[in-house]
């Protein structure tokens, strides 16, 4: 039985350069980039060397703690260069790729007459097992751990992000293949949350819990969508996947390819024509940029939306999971007195000397300016305001901080990734790095706890 999810508390962050709804293919990538880091707390073995020829859906590596989990090329090309940091630790695998990409055969798959163990096994083959991630710890799910239910969250609220049904559209076969063949991996139900007013491919398809979301963000993050449905407590397991990673699986399921294929929203301020892009996972960033051209060279590139993503250089690469790029400006210039006047141009949860809160619907061109420095953990009350979860964030944070393993678990920990706590971190007065507290958090917990 469906349930309508409405998010009273949190914070609508309104930006100019929104992606119009138009959709361009991207210039070929030269190059295609893979990093371990993409996938937390994977240490990569790798199976190829510099100067291999691979298909699409080759693998290139397996996780050193459990060789059944595979990571595979998105492209077809040459091995150009394996990257190493500190201790010989990879940092990035570089694929120069052909004109034209010649894909592996995986096999197609029927999903109504596979099993619970044949479809695991062709997911794992395939390469297509990293898409699915597990709360708690907030990563690659671990296959030999049956989950209570299944989220995916279709409904976009952070700022500047990826419209899902738009680009989800004429997906339907590849995520009804997807859908029926992951509810065969849970007793439980795959739980999708869509906007309220939205029309979304998912509301015609079959095996799937359909809720329909309104309200502020983080009203579209899947771990609020996993807190107000199915919360996560000690011993349990739930499985969360992106849509657009849906898609990947059901075309491998229905053509037996590995098409890494990802429609991405380069958005913000910075950008000339903000818009959307067909390209491939781990494509170089440029190719869209200049495409669209920027209105400044004085700018910052982020993978992802501006509450989570990663910093990258316009000559950097899109990450495995990323279906967003931002671009706004840098903010390195400051206000003399800026603490002591008013604040017309800026976003703020309080009124003191602020006037944000005049014009909800009023859209700003923001930059990258923290308009504060580092400073001690303060109470001000504020996060409760913008933070739905039935969690208490200032003691959950604190409890990270000291390192009680006891009071994380009792706080609710299991169930929390970073991005949960991105608008936390963009109002803290104290500047404090919310999400990568929670993610230190979360590592010493599987360390300890497993």
């Amino acid at each position: 039985m469906s349930k309508d999810i409405k998010i009273k508390k949190g914070l609508n962050i309104r930006l100019k350069g929104e992606a119009s709804k138009t959709l361009s293919k991207a210039p070929r990538s030269k190059t295609f980039v893979i990093r371990p880091s993409d996938f937390h707390l994977i240490t990569p073995k790798l199976v190829v060397k510099e100067g291999v020829q691979l298909k699409a859906g080759d693998v290139i590596f397996y996780s050193k703690t459990e060789e059944k989990i595979k990571f595979v090329s998105p492209v077809s090309g040459t091995v150009l260069k394996i990257e190493r940091g500190a201790k010989r630790v990879i940092t990035a695998l570089v694929i120069e790729a052909d004109q034209k990409d010649l894909y592996l055969d995986h096999g197609a798959a029927s999903t109504a007459s596979m099993d619970e163990k044949e479809i695991k096994n062709h997911l794992l083959a395939s390469g297509c097992w990293p898409f699915i991630k597990q709360r708690p710890y907030d990563i690659i799910a671990n296959p030999d751990v049956k989950p209570k239910a299944i989220f995916v969250s279709a409904y976009s609220t952070a700022p500047l992000a990826a419209d899902y049904d738009f680009t989800l559209m004429g997906k339907e076969k590849e995520l009804q293949a997807a859908v029926t063949a992951m509810s065969k991996l849970t007793d439980g139900v795959i739980n999708v949350g869509v906007g309220k007013n939205s029309k979304s491919v998912f509301e015609s398809l079959e095996d799937i819990t359909i809720h329909k979301i309104s309200g502020k963000h983080p009203a579209g993050n899947v771990g609020t969508l996993i807190n107000k449905l199915n919360p996560v407590n000690k011993g349990e397991v739930v499985w969360t996947i992106s849509p657009q990673d849906l898609v990947i699986i059901g075309e491998l399921l229905l053509t037996g390819k590995f098409n890494a294929e990802r429609v991405v929203a380069l958005s913000g301020s910075s950008v000339k024509d903000p818009k959307y892009y067909t390209t491939k996972i781990g494509s170089e960033v440029s190719t869209i940029l200049y495409t669209s051209g920027l209105n400044e060279e004085h700018v910052r590139v982020i993978d992802g939306n501006v509450l989570s993503g990663n910093k990258i250089t316009p000559t950097g690469h899109l990450g495995y999971y990323s279906n967003t790029v931002t671009v706004i400006p840098e903010g390195d210039d400051y206000d003399f007195f800026g603490w002591n006047k008013p604040v017309f141009n800026k976003v703020s949860v309080t009124r003191a000397l602020t006037f944000s809160w005049l014009q909800p619907k009023k859209k700003y061109d923001l930059n990258t300016n923290t308009n504060g420095e580092h400073r001690a953990f303060v109470v001000t009350g504020s996060f409760e305001k913008v933070f739905p979860l039935d969690i208490l964030p200032m003691q959950i944070l604190k409890a990270c901080k000291y390192e009680d393993l006891d009071e994380m678990e009792a706080l609710g920990m299991y169930e929390v990734a970073p991005e949960d706590f991105a608008l936390t971190e963009f109002i803290c007065v104290s500047k404090q790095p919310h999400q990568e507290i929670i993610r230190k958090g979360l590592d010493l917990m599987y360390k300890e706890i497993g």
